[in-house]
């Protein structure tokens, strides 16, 4: 069974409170998708609205084919995102968030805001850190 594929463990108790923190959280592979560099940016690029994949695969550059189709895969499998086919000729394929994903991809939206603000901040520490790294050889 691939990673995709997984269901719940066997015998996990779902009235057990999630700790991320705890070596055999189930939190960890949703967090694990949610917060890797495909899964970031396909939530965030979707908060902008719904894209059809080969937009989605634009909007989210430097993204190949199969790593964007895995990564919306482990999204709609842990309720994030919706696959949509629209009847159409040839077939074509809507992407869109549910509720759950909406409400997770704007904490994500918030901390990539963050970031792309700071940046000025984090050249400067780069640079100092290069040059510390420079002076130690």
């Amino acid at each position: 069974m691939s990673e995709l594929e997984q269901t719940p463990r066997e015998g996990a108790d779902a009235t057990l409170e999630a700790d991320v923190f705890a070596r055999g959280c189930t939190s960890r592979e949703t967090l694990q998708t949610v917060t890797g560099r495909w899964g970031v940016l396909a939530l965030a690029a979707l908060a902008e609205g719904n894209y059809r994949f080969s937009a989605l695969r634009r909007r989210v550059d430097g993204v190949s084919e199969r790593m964007l189709s895995q990564t919306l895969q482990a999204l709609e499998r842990d309720g994030l995102v919706v696959r949509d086919v629209l009847e159409a000729i040839p077939p074509k394929v809507e992407y869109s968030l549910t509720p759950l994903g909406a409400e997770i991809a704007e904490h994500l939206v918030g901390l990539i805001e963050l970031v792309e603000s700071r940046m000025p901040e984090v050249w400067a520490a780069q640079q100092k850190y290069a040059e510390r790294r420079t002076d130690q050889n």
